[in-house]
């Protein structure tokens, strides 16, 4: 477990690449074919992406991201948090802070898909179950 200390969360335009890939791959969606400079404009293409710093060890410990068409409806995209510094709120501010730069932007309908057994993190922050609709998703190849 990592040391107590101040979590510093704000949104940014520009960020390391590899500190981001460090997250992605913490999350297990990095494909180690990627290029971390690519991420460049993941994070610039998304309506907002939040970073957590530890300012301490000089290193993004989490970070989550928004995508949306800025008017009437996002996604939470990504959200994590490295293993050691799980427990800590820190998602919680993570996605505070996203849902705060939907609202300041008139954004109210979000949605995410979680991962299974993540149901106890977002209820208390607002999220429910969509009845009647199931996440699907595109897979080219086998059309």
């Amino acid at each position: 477990m990592i040391e107590q200390r101040a979590i510093d969360v704000r949104l940014v335009g520009v960020w390391d690449g590899d500190m981001i890939a460090d997250l992605y791959r913490a999350g297990g969606w990095w494909n180690e074919e990627w290029d971390p400079a690519g991420l460049r404009a993941l994070i610039a293409g998304s309506f907002a992406f939040a970073v957590a710093i530890d300012p301490a060890a000089k290193k993004a410990v989490g970070m989550g991201r928004v995508i949306s068409d800025g008017v009437s409806d996002a996604y939470i995209q990504d959200l994590v948090v490295l293993p050691g510094y799980r427990g800590r709120g820190i998602g919680t501010m993570i996605l505070s802070t996203l849902l705060d730069h939907c609202k300041s932007a008139g954004v109210t309908w979000v949605a995410l898909v979680a991962e299974p057994g993540t149901e106890a993190f977002y209820t208390p922050l607002g999220f429910r179950r969509m009845e009647g609709h199931t996440p699907m998703r595109w897979y080219p190849d086998e059309r």
